[in-house]
């Protein structure tokens, strides 16, 4: 009876030892150690993606800033690797970026259930959803014409839509933050809605009225991306944007962008 015991615990535990076993087998993570290796940190972004790439040296956008401090935090050069496929789709696996160029990810980037199917995802720095920009406040939506701008952060479009139906809203789509800016101004819509973080940047620059969106509850986290399994790397992102926040440095990014203390 006693071997028989001993016989099912040992075929019990073996599941256990098998899942030991390949985690001990499993390569090194190194990513740390190449990135300072080489002494740069790479980071896939889109060219313009305002107010986090803005393509203007003197103001270069919210995630180049935290992203020049991040690295000097770390004792590394930043190289920006600029990918236009990335202003295209809010889908991560349509970006056509690889671990080979880069070895970070930024953007206005969703930490969202999609993109954490395909990249890990750093703390986040700031949260956006959808919101109403008007030059006066407004709270009815009912019949009004709405511009709407949907940026690739990986908002739910598909509900923005079905709230918008629900109140005969009037919508056209505008290709660009300019857009959105210039159909306000001539009266070629009367309210707009686009992503938080996009809306309080027009807002603080035009001193117009910037709220979250009536009747959208949603919250989405925004972060910098890593690759799956680039554990080391992650940890050391981690460590220098909590860094940056306890000394304010994150704090005055966002401010200088979007006029306001907190994102």
């Amino acid at each position: 009876m006693l071997h028989r015991g001993l016989v099912r615990d040992l075929a019990g535990a073996l599941p256990i030892i098998a899942v030991l076993a390949a985690v001990y087998l499993l390569p090194p993570d190194t990513s740390l150690g190449e990135v300072r290796a080489t002494g740069t940190l790479r980071i896939c972004m889109p060219p313009i993606d305002p107010p986090f790439v803005t393509g203007d040296a003197k103001a270069p956008g919210i995630d180049v800033e935290i992203l020049q401090a991040l690295a000097r935090d770390l004792d590394l050069a930043l190289a920006p690797v600029l990918e236009p496929a990335m202003m295209q789709d809010f889908n991560p696996r349509s970006w056509h970026i690889t671990r080979a160029a880069c070895q970070m990810v930024a953007g206005g980037l969703a930490a969202s259930t999609t993109t954490r199917s395909f990249l890990e995802t750093s703390p986040p720095y700031a949260e956006t959803g959808w919101a109403l920009l008007a030059l006066k406040p407004i709270v009815d939506l009912h019949g009004r014409k709405i511009g709407v701008l949907a940026p690739p952060a990986g908002l739910d479009r598909i509900a923005l839509a079905s709230l918008l139906r629900a109140q005969a809203a009037q919508v056209v789509i505008a290709a660009s933050a300019d857009a959105l800016v210039t159909g306000l101004r001539g009266g070629r819509f009367e309210a707009v809605i686009t992503d938080k973080l996009t809306a309080d940047q027009i807002a603080a620059r035009e001193d117009w009225s910037v709220d979250w969106l009536p009747g959208d509850p949603a919250r989405t986290p925004i972060a910098f991306g890593l690759w799956k399994g680039d554990l080391t790397l992650k940890r050391a992102v981690a460590g220098a944007l909590e860094r940056l926040e306890r000394a304010g440095t994150v704090a005055k990014i966002l401010a200088r962008y979007l006029g306001r203390e907190k994102a």
